[in-house]
């Protein structure tokens, strides 16, 4: 399950204006904290903050909106979730944790469960170097940029309305994947020749 954050506009101007002209006023934005499902890309759990905060503050809010009975295998996050407070609440879930240290990351001095298994991957990637990880753990198996298919700005400024306004779209995003995602792929329509269909 990839945990990892994306933006969404409150106020200011978008991209193309603020790279054409630059910026005119203030731009404001809400950070949202997303718990994903890699197999299904159903969203778990979401949990909105300001933009200074960092995914791996977020974990235990997120994990507590998931079903504890149900079991959790991995939990993935990027190398700003290399922290005591992601892999604590994480390990005491029973997952495993996949996050890739921080370059210049030591071996951490306790004797904690979540304190090894954070050793344990500093040392895989030190022996098989950053690529070769990578693609042995599936570290790249979700992408965030589909979360922000319908739109990445918020209509309401009243903080309440912006969770709402989070969570009603991406329940339509759960549903759309229940529905079936299409391929992509452009299909020809039937015409008629001569009354026959071709």
């Amino acid at each position: 399950m990839p945990v990892d954050a994306t933006g969404l506009r409150i106020c200011g101007e978008g991209k193309w204006k603020v790279k054409k002209h630059g910026a005119g006023y203030r731009r404001a934005w809400r950070k949202v904290h997303l718990a994903i499902d890699v197999t299904t890309l159903d969203i778990w759990a979401v949990e909105m903050t300001d933009p200074r905060q960092g995914d791996a503050a977020q974990a235990e809010e997120l994990l507590s909106q998931l079903n504890p009975a149900e079991p959790l295998a991995s939990v993935s996050g990027d190398g700003a979730c290399d922290t005591c407070g992601f892999y604590r609440p994480v390990r005491s879930r029973g997952a495993e944790v996949i996050v890739p240290p921080q370059r210049n990351g030591s071996h951490w001095k306790d004797r904690a469960d979540f304190v090894q298994a954070r050793n344990d991957i500093l040392a895989a990637v030190r022996h098989l170097g950053w690529q070769l990880w990578k693609k042995w753990r599936a570290y790249h198996r979700c992408s965030m940029g589909r979360f922000r298919l319908l739109g990445e700005r918020l209509a309401t400024r009243q903080p309440e309305r912006q969770v709402a306004e989070a969570h009603v779209r991406y329940a339509m995003l759960n549903t759309f994947n229940r529905l079936g995602a299409g391929d992509g792929r452009a299909r020809l329509k039937p015409t008629r020749d001569r009354g026959n269909l071709v």
